[in-house]
């Protein structure tokens, strides 16, 4: 069976009350003419109660007329109340989800639909989520994921022509198919398959760098949408694609600023804010360790090899950390040849026993593309079971054991008294 065709936003129209309204005055007046031409030359009598009749008819178009612009204007301003309102909740927001939230309810109700689908890509992932909102209770109903091919792959022209989706003729620039609107028809259709929507109307989501998503409406009824949805909804998708840009772009400069562009690690930055967080977060049974891990006799291999070398040095003993500690261990760049690992709830056996792990990890590493033998490390490991015990002291704590550890020959974990 053949999906129900797509319908896309192409700017309002003349209200048909209006127009039709209009073609009454026309034919109203045309006949008058011919009726007036009618007198002059044949019975008065019949052309008296034509014009009169006529007369009557102008007078009900004018009423129309009239009723239908007050409609029409009232129509606009709740329109524009709406966008207002959308736009008000995007200005406050800077999470993706919170602009999801911000347009769903003041959209469905501006729309009529009955339900909302925003399809947007996650920031540099290559998963594309979809969120179907009942707009009538404005709560989040179902959630999944999409093929990314659905907003990567090429659109296929020939797949609109043949159902002859209204697409190919709303999205033409001159003479070319919008690709925007012939791929959110695309993802479009695979919202009606999958949460079994109907009478459905999209625009693209997109953003300096190309399409991100789509933002869909539905209802039940089958008729024809509006032409203020279809503004509602074009001008929701225009904002929705910055605000979603501008949060996108955010989240990327906090990333970047907490991250190690060499090593792909969390920076000292981070790592101090991690810490300080779960210092208010921690619970009386919490307990919390920390590995100071830092590469032996690294300025001799930076000096003997060049530092090209030693930053891929730094990045294989990064991921041979990675490797060895456990899941809920947050690692980090410390700095330098410098790296840290915050355990979470160890044992000193515990914190020891991963620190001997890492420790094992990056004396196993083959490095000798680089030239480099072998790389050792030193490892101080302490351990904080008080909950007062501020994680700072912990980290100095495992600062001295790892200076022990140099003391001592390197090579080695040392755990602090």
């Amino acid at each position: 069976m053949t999906p129900p065709t797509e319908r896309h936003p192409s700017g309002g129209t003349e209200d048909p009350r209006i127009r039709r309204s209009w073609l009454i005055f026309a034919g109203a007046f045309f006949l008058l003419g011919v009726l007036v031409v009618f007198r002059l030359w044949l019975d008065p009598r019949l052309s008296n109660w034509a014009i009169a009749l006529l007369i009557v008819v102008v007078g009900f178009a004018a009423v129309r007329h009239r009723v239908a612009v007050q409609d029409l204007e009232a129509g606009r301003r709740t329109e524009a109340e709406s966008f207002a309102r959308i736009l008000q909740g995007l200005s406050r927001s800077i999470s993706p989800d919170a602009i999801v939230a911000a347009i769903v309810e003041e959209l469905g109700a501006g729309t009529g639909a009955d339900h909302v689908v925003i399809v947007r890509r996650r920031p540099d992932t290559r998963v594309l989520e979809a969120t179907l909102v009942n707009a009538r209770t404005g709560v989040s109903t179902s959630s999944t994921l999409f093929p990314i091919g659905d907003l990567e792959d090429p659109p296929d022209v020939g797949v609109g022509r043949a159902r002859r989706d209204p697409v190919a003729i709303v999205g033409r620039t001159g003479r070319e198919l919008d690709p925007d609107r012939l791929v959110a028809n695309r993802i479009a259709g695979r919202a009606r398959a999958i949460f079994g929507l109907r009478h459905t109307l999209v625009a693209p989501l997109t953003s300096d760098n190309g399409m991100i998503g789509a933002l869909l409406i539905s209802r039940r009824t089958a008729a024809e949408w509006p032409p203020a949805s279809h503004r509602l909804l074009l001008g929701a998708a225009v904002e929705a694609s910055a605000a979603l840009s501008r949060a996108y772009s955010h989240r990327e400069a906090e990333a970047r600023a907490s991250t190690d562009a060499l090593t792909g690690l969390p920076n000292r930055r981070y790592f101090d804010e991690f810490c300080a967080l779960l210092s208010r977060r921690r619970r009386a049974e919490d307990s919390v360790g920390v590995l100071m891990v830092d590469i032996d006799k690294f300025k001799v291999l930076n000096d003997t090899h060049g530092h090209q070398v030693g930053d891929e040095v730094l990045r294989a003993v990064a991921g041979a950390i990675v490797g060895a500690v456990r899941e809920d261990d947050v690692p980090a760049r410390y700095g330098g040849e410098e790296f840290a690992v915050l355990l979470r709830n160890p044992t000193i056996a515990v914190a020891v026993e991963v620190g001997e792990r890492v420790r094992q990890a990056v004396a196993g590493l083959d490095l000798g593309r680089f030239g480099v033998p072998s790389v050792r490390v030193s490892v101080g490991a302490a351990v904080a079971e008080n909950p007062d015990e501020p994680i700072t002291t912990t980290i100095d704590q495992a600062d001295r054991a790892l200076y022990d550890a140099k003391r001592r020959g390197r090579d080695r974990v040392v755990a602090a008294a």
